[in-house]
């Protein structure tokens, strides 16, 4: 195992204007898990209850996920979300949230765990981020993914985790309301000089940015003509770049920004249907195809333009 991913295992009742699904297997965890797992060998750390069905277990034992880290209250029951998206799809609204054996979750790393080199921090608690760094042992790189609502209820210790690791993701608008500012590359600057290497800006449809202290790279989103459900779309992207990253021989430039190419192309498929359908089962050339697309979109000649004298 060489990615640790901390965050919620869960079964989501979710309907789109394109159908819908009830009690499928969710959680920020499983997305970036399965994600992650066409480029590393993740592990995961989470809780469910006995409830949680057995094929969702072999899913991620399918693709190769290591549950050593994985807790099961058998007498209670697996984090439950219910929500619906309208026509645009632009944003999810609740109908319930139930906690259950989540709301006393503690992560409890195995001694096994405890060395890895890449690690994911899902969208959970800061105090729980916090913890779980606690725990480990000199990573050699750390992702931390948040949620407007810590933003809200929790900015300084949120603030104090993005202080301890390497890379920061976090979407357009909770950059903004977190740094106070409406300029996204204003909140980019200010988030990296809490100390991460590395700040990427999700903009939903529209792609993706990627700030360095000395770089920027934009990529695009795949122009899609149909989304099934946005549902884990950013626990995809998060799954696939640090999968791709903890693959990659040397952590440079090129190596983010491919790492950036293989998280955009596999949210791509996570919204192309319900739950983890479309991403736990492609094949090698379903990627590569896909990224290829991204890659011609951002080709550029070499440019330089001649002034009209005046």
């Amino acid at each position: 195992m060489n990615l640790l991913i901390v965050g919620s295992v869960a079964t989501d009742t979710i309907e789109t204007p394109h159908g819908s699904v009830d009690h499928a297997v969710g959680g920020s965890a499983v997305y970036a898990s399965v994600a992650g797992s066409y480029f590393s060998n993740p592990g995961i750390v989470g809780v469910v209850g006995g409830d949680f069905q057995r094929k969702n277990i072999n899913l991620l034992k399918r693709r190769g996920i290591d549950l050593e880290g994985l807790q099961t209250i058998k007498d209670g029951l697996t984090f439950h979300w219910s929500g619906y998206y309208e026509k645009d799809m632009g944003q999810a609204f609740t109908r319930e949230t139930h906690l259950n054996v989540f709301e006393s979750f503690r992560p409890d790393l195995p001694e096994s765990y405890k060395d890895v080199p890449f690690v994911l921090l899902g969208n959970i608690h800061p105090a729980l981020q916090l913890d779980v760094l606690s725990q480990i042992n000199k990573p050699k790189l750390v992702l931390c993914d948040t949620m407007n609502y810590w933003i809200t209820s929790a900015p300084e210790l949120l603030k104090k985790v993005f202080r301890k690791v390497d890379i920061i993701c976090i979407n357009d608008g909770e950059a903004c309301q977190l740094c106070e500012t409406n300029s996204i590359p204003v909140a980019a600057q200010q988030l990296l000089k809490l100390g991460a290497k590395r700040v990427i800006i999700k903009l939903g449809a529209h792609g993706v940015l990627l700030f360095g202290k000395d770089s920027f790279f934009a990529l695009p989103a795949i122009p899609l003509t149909k989304v099934i459900d946005p549902t884990g779309a950013g626990d995809s992207f998060a799954g696939g770049f640090m999968g791709c990253l903890s693959s990659s021989k040397k952590l440079d430039e090129t190596a983010y920004r491919r790492a950036t190419v293989a998280g955009t192309t596999l949210a791509s498929y996570c919204v192309q249907s319900f739950s983890c359908r479309k991403t736990s089962s492609l094949k090698e050339e379903d990627i590569n195809k896909r990224a290829q697309l991204l890659v011609e979109a951002t080709k550029l000649p070499k440019l330089r333009f001649t002034t009209k004298k005046r």
